[in-house]
């Protein structure tokens, strides 16, 4: 029996449906250009976060520094005490990280498996962005950091995984009335 893909059958088109029925928004490629576009600039985003040193995250006056000294104030304040919100930013990249990652590999693999993938190399690139963490100054490499961005990156390409199962079990159902 053949399977369903082999490495000499053609690959699927980003419009035709995945083993799951799942179609992509529009199935162009101006589609599947945008949806890697926005992986990589959501990793770009993610380097450039851990190339900033401590200093410069606490005190710097841009828009992130802004809304990270507004965040620990009404945290302090609700918690009463002073709080770390560094895990939060780790938790926001890596949630919309896998969350992208998942939606352009879904245009190369079954739903289900584009979700593992995202969350895997998600993980892997949080590595990285510990090591890099090494050489910046006033940051360091923290496993706890990194253990956030795997959990953030899965729940995120859960997510999407899962709004898209269920948006094609919508279209499933409607054709099938």
């Amino acid at each position: 029996m053949k399977s369903s893909h082999t490495p000499h059958s053609a690959p699927r088109s980003a419009s035709s449906p995945n083993r799951r029925g799942a179609r992509c928004a529009d199935g162009s490629k101006a589609f599947a250009v945008l949806s890697w576009a926005a992986v990589f600039a959501v990793a770009a985003l993610v380097f450039a976060m851990s190339a900033k040193d401590g200093v410069t995250l606490d005190t710097g006056s841009g828009l992130l520094s802004a809304a990270k000294a507004w965040l620990a104030e009404t945290l302090s304040a609700a918690a009463g005490h002073a709080v770390d919100v560094s895990p939060i930013g780790h938790f926001a990249e890596y949630l919309l990280f896998g969350a992208v990652l998942a939606n352009a590999l879904r245009l190369h693999a079954p739903l289900r498996r584009a979700g593992v993938l995202a969350s895997v190399a998600a993980s892997l690139y949080g590595v990285t962005d510990e090591i890099h963490q090494i050489f910046v100054p006033l940051r360091s490499c923290d496993p706890a950091d990194w253990a956030v961005d795997t959990a953030a990156a899965c729940l995120g390409a859960i997510a999407v995984c899962a709004l898209l199962a269920r948006r094609a079990a919508r279209t499933r159902a409607a054709n099938n009335r």
